[in-house]
């Protein structure tokens, strides 16, 4: 195993019995037995998403798929709104502008979660709204937004609701068809615990619809290939990341396997645990309230310390963590904990970073 433990939003650790895949032979993506794996892995995820529609497999990172939920849905000048908690929705934000989209930028400060009025107000104020691009787990933050409020807003509407949960699938409670989601986008290196390569896009029949209509340009990101060449042959229609596809297949079997819903509850448990323990070290929790924790990492800042210098300390001493963006780079650490991460683990953690804060007060 390595050396180092990624206490990180992604990628994670890769347990053991994935990585012995990568060092088998390759197969070739025009197989039957190919087929069969792509066929497999797209029952699973629908669970994972739970959505009774198929989802797309893509090989990107994350942002790559974010850039398909724009292109595929919306049309040269379409208003969509961006609500914007972090560095991610204002990607989102960024992407949606690029393509020469009217995006309405509904920011909020570092550590806030969104207002529903204000989306309310976004809806009402403009009848030609095509389309709401959301952050479901702001890792930048660490906060986790409420997409079934937003979904409940636009579920019988023609508004095309596109949520990011990159970060967030499989470790927050998430549910496609019963939220009214529209599409959805998740990548291989965060909870599904294999490397970064790998990108998935569940679509609601509503923007299966709407797909029909856009007028982005598109070529490696056009949806309308991906579901032809899954429908006609459970295949991608270009060469994808074989042994990515193979590792999921096992990833997958074991999330199901274990239960989403107790993947959660264990989460949920570490999350807590982490933030008691920092609150003990005399750090603050950047989010505030409890339902916009996300279970994906722990925000925590102090101002009376240098905290690149202590990230720096705790990755000589093996363990990755990352700090903070924006206005909170020099403040902020973030503290993940996608990877199959112990209680055992988090303890030796805090030893060491408990005597690399006192080396820095001086104690």
């Amino acid at each position: 195993m390595s050396s180092k433990l990624l206490l990180t939003p992604g990628p994670t650790n890769i347990p053991e019995r994935y990585l012995e895949i990568f060092g088998k032979d390759i197969i070739h993506h025009r197989t039957p037995e190919f087929r069969k794996y792509m066929k497999e892995n797209n029952e699973y995820l629908k669970k994972i998403f739970k959505t009774k529609n198929d989802v797309a497999v893509i090989t990107s990172s994350g942002t790559g798929v974010m850039e398909a939920a724009v292109v595929n849905f919306f049309s040269k000048g379409d208003k969509v709104l961006a609500i914007n908690t972090g560095y991610f929705g204002d990607r989102f934000r960024k992407i949606g502008e690029i393509y020469g989209l009217d995006v309405i930028n509904l920011q909020y400060e570092f550590g806030e979660s969104y207002e529903l009025s204000d989306v309310k107000k976004v809806i009402s104020e403009n009848p030609d709204l095509k389309g709401i691009l959301m952050t479901h787990s702001e890792t930048s933050v660490g906060i986790l937004n409420d997409v079934k409020a937003v979904g409940d807003l636009t579920k019988n509407t023609d508004i095309i609701l596109a949520v990011d949960t990159i970060s967030g699938l499989v470790v927050n409670d998430f549910d496609f068809d019963g939220w009214g989601v529209d599409v959805a986008i998740a990548g291989s290196q965060k909870a599904f615990l294999i490397p970064p390569g790998l990108a998935f896009v569940a679509i609601s029949d509503k923007a299966e619809k709407a797909m029909e209509k856009s007028d982005l340009p598109k070529y490696y990101f056009d949806l309308k290939q991906y579901k032809k060449y899954f429908d006609d042959n459970n295949e991608t229609p270009y060469t994808p990341a074989i042994a990515l596809v193979l590792a999921l297949n096992a990833s997958l079997k074991d999330l199901v396997n274990k239960g989403i819903e107790n993947i959660i509850s264990e989460k949920r448990n570490l999350r807590k645990y982490i933030e008691e323990k920092a609150q003990k070290l005399g750090f603050k929790l950047l989010v505030k309230t409890e339902e916009n924790r996300t279970n994906t990492l722990i925000s925590i800042y102090r101002e009376d310390i240098v905290i690149k210098s202590i990230i720096s300390a705790l990755e000589e001493k093996g363990y990755t963590v990352t700090g903070g963006k924006g206005k909170y780079a020099q403040s902020l650490m973030r503290i993940g904990i996608l990877g199959e991460i112990s209680k055992e683990q988090i303890d030796d953690f805090f030893v060491i970073f408990e005597e690399e804060v006192k080396k820095q007060l001086g104690k």
